[in-house]
């Protein structure tokens, strides 16, 4: 840091956050010895692991993350949303986020923040001190604000992503290599602007982790041949983590943690051919790819990851379910989707939740009826396009989401991590900035 930043003292404290997507707890917490910065977090301050949310999925969980409210308040349900009123659909960017976000607070007290590969941040805000956007960016050109934030990263060979599709191939080597790359131009960014700039708020995020979850867990959790490289790459992310505190200044307090939980995958499993089988959906021909081109006789549809909507009437422009017929509906198909076994004969739904249960808000007319938290090993998905793989299908994906065992680590003893989840961590960062807020603006609670 520089003199400036380290004669700022404690009448302003700050905050540096850092987010490991997709990360779970347990992983950490049983190598302590092969993640000794970690170990130290938890030993010095608090950690512990904690519950995501309802859908457990990146694009509804880090909007959920930076305003500390349910998706029902942030509008933005998964990696798909559905317009009002029609069978259109959307990918959510930053704009739809119709709550505000935790550096939006910053900024309103007129403190600065630097705000770096956070998802579902697209296009990059002008009020905050830079921002380069994360996850379902186009590319860091449109990406980072200011000028001179794009002009550094473009030429620290920084992308927004790692590329997945690498992680299709059999050999993993190459998406390994790419994964390396990605988290260490994601560092050396992150090291630069912790040390040059004079923030109140840092707020960055490594989302590799997730990429090499979702293609490598499997190895980990079950030793196999790419458990070596696996460990390698979480060795690293420790000790980038190490480093990045042991950069901040005596001010500054650390906050890691991850939007969701992680587990093996055994199964994909399609939801809207599981439908079609069981007679819930049909489609207009055979030569359907949207969700628009559902039948009128359709009584229900599918969304990732695992959401489920009646067709009713009034709502859906095709609805075939009365609203006098739409509990019991609802009802049915609730029943059928707790009786769902894999071929392994394991249920699919570790539950089952209605809307009511997991949403509320100002934004929850989009909200859907039923989301389905899926067991340990059954990845839920919703395509539209007739396939021949059936309901249960494998895939190049070996690891999934899980709503349990996300993580969160606190630099600070007075911290408590007990009956937590990812709604608390908003408040939490505010208390430890010094930062007043009403109680009633956030679903959560401050751990501090």
């Amino acid at each position: 840091m520089g003199l400036f930043d380290r004669l700022r003292g404690a009448d302003n404290p700050r905050v540096a956050f850092i987010g490991i997507d997709g990360v779970p707890y347990s992983l950490l917490d049983d190598h302590p010895e092969e993640f000794p910065n970690f170990a130290a977090l938890a030993r010095e301050g608090a950690g512990g692991a904690i519950d995501s949310i309802v859908p457990p999925e990146s694009s509804a969980c880090w909007p959920a993350l930076t305003t500390g409210v349910n998706p029902g308040e942030t509008g933005v349900y998964g990696f798909q949303d559905r317009e009002v009123g029609s069978y259109d659909t959307y990918v959510p960017m930053g704009r739809d986020v119709q709550a505000t976000r935790v550096w939006d607070r910053v900024a309103e007290e007129g403190l600065d923040a630097t705000v770096m590969n956070v998802p579902v941040t697209f296009p990059p805000q002008r009020n905050v001190q830079r921002m380069v956007s994360g996850f379902l960016s186009p590319g860091v050109d449109k990406a980072a604000y200011p000028d001179e934030l794009r002009e550094y990263l473009e030429g620290t060979n920084y992308r927004i992503d790692t590329n997945p599709k690498l992680g299709h191939k059999e050999d993993k080597s190459e998406f390994i290599e790419n994964a390396h790359e990605t988290v260490d131009a994601r560092f050396e960014a992150f090291s630069h602007y912790i040390e040059e700039d004079d923030w109140d708020l840092f707020f960055g995020v490594f989302m590799t982790t997730d990429r090499v979850n979702h293609f490598l867990f499997k190895d980990y959790a079950e030793e196999g041949k790419n458990y070596d490289a696996f460990m390698e790459f979480y060795r690293k992310i420790d000790d980038y983590i190490g480093r990045i505190r042991a950069a901040l200044a005596d001010d500054v307090t650390l906050v890691v943690a991850s939007d969701h939980g992680f587990t093996v995958q055994n199964y994909e499993v399609e939801l809207n051919r599981w439908l079609q089988d069981e007679g819930w959906l049909e489609f207009e021909d055979d030569d359907h790819d949207s969700l628009d081109d559902i039948a009128e006789d359709a009584r229900a549809y599918s969304l990732i990851p695992g959401r489920f909507y009646i067709n009713l009437e009034g709502r859906e422009p095709r609805g075939s379910v009365p609203e006098s017929e739409y509990e019991a509906v609802r009802d049915e198909l609730k029943a059928d989707l707790e009786a769902l076994e894999g071929p392994d004969g394991k249920k699919v739904a570790a539950r089952v939740v209605e809307k009511e249960e997991a949403f509320r808000g100002e934004h929850d007319d989009i909200a859907p009826d039923l989301v389905v938290i899926p067991n340990h090993g059954f990845d839920l998905k919703s395509k539209f396009k007739p396939h021949d793989d059936g309901v249960f299908s494998q895939g190049p994906r070996n690891g999934m989401h899980s709503f349990e065992n996300a993580t969160l680590f606190v630099d600070d003893p007075e911290a408590t991590i007990t009956d937590a989840d990812l709604l608390d961590i908003a408040p939490t960062v505010l208390d430890l900035m010094g930062m007043e807020y009403s109680r009633t603006d956030f679903d959560g609670a401050s751990l501090v």
